[in-house]
């Protein structure tokens, strides 16, 4: 692995799993530390602040939904968490990155993958780091503002909370408006990996970024689905627009 090890924290009471994912990420020359219950996860993390996190969501109590939860309010709010699951039906994914995470793998899962979305995730957040748009002057339209120095978003002079993924997926879209970004490479562009297919997680949090920046997420009007193809950023938040507004993907 090319730069700096990065340490990464390993959630999964399955010794199995957990050593299987160790073992790909030290082959791959990561640092990886073990937790096996949600209590010594949140301690390990507050202890360590680790580069990336991976976290079961079937642990005991507290669970791993608990776990995120938990880390996003502490010292951990903009470190990658990727979840991984046997559970892997939609309203599962949906709420796993509602609740945080940045990523979701569905087990059994190929641990080749697993390691290529970690490198992928430790290049954007070092690249993040870097600040390389902080000498790109404020984004602004009408009712709406993209702060790239503080990583801040406005709508009406309001600051709007945003996640990591949200933002960058926001910022993406935003440097080139009207743009139509087809959803593999949209995902490419923000998580720096293949979808493989799987474009759920790009789409919960489009949906997620749709009820903090429009007012009405069902008739978006700042991100816009243009049906078959991915989705496109409106400057002008829809006003005076003639384009039919789609159902949302």
């Amino acid at each position: 692995m090319n730069g700096p090890t990065a340490d990464i924290l390993v959630v999964d009471d399955e010794t199995e799993i957990t050593e299987l994912i160790k073992l790909y990420l030290e082959r791959d020359g990561y640092a990886v530390h073990t937790a096996d219950n949600g209590r010594d996860a949140i301690r390990m993390a507050e202890d360590l602040s680790p580069d990336l996190i991976i976290l079961d969501v079937l642990l005991g109590k507290p669970d791993g939904i608990e776990v995120c939860r938990s880390l996003r309010a502490g010292t951990c709010a903009d470190v990658p968490i990727l979840f991984v699951s046997a559970k892997g039906e939609d309203n599962d994914i949906i709420t796993g990155l509602s609740e945080g995470g940045d990523d979701y793998i569905t087990k059994p899962f190929s641990p080749s993958q697993l390691v290529a979305r970690v490198r992928a995730h430790i290049r954007r957040r070092r690249m993040n780091g870097k600040n390389q748009d902080e000498q790109l002057p404020t984004l602004a339209f009408p009712g709406l503002e993209i702060d790239f120095r503080s990583l801040e978003v406005r709508r009406n002079g309001e600051r709007i909370p945003l996640s990591v993924k949200e933002f960058e997926l926001l910022a993406v879209m935003a440097k080139q408006p009207n743009r139509v970004f087809p959803l593999d490479e949209l995902y490419r562009r923000v998580w720096q990996s293949d979808s493989m297919g799987d474009t759920r997680t790009l789409m919960v949090h489009v949906s997620n970024l749709r009820k903090k920046v429009e007012d009405d997420p069902s008739r978006p009007l700042w991100i816009q689905t243009v049906r078959g193809f991915g989705y496109r950023f409106c400057p002008d938040g829809g006003i005076g627009s003639e384009q039919e507004i789609k159902q949302p993907i």
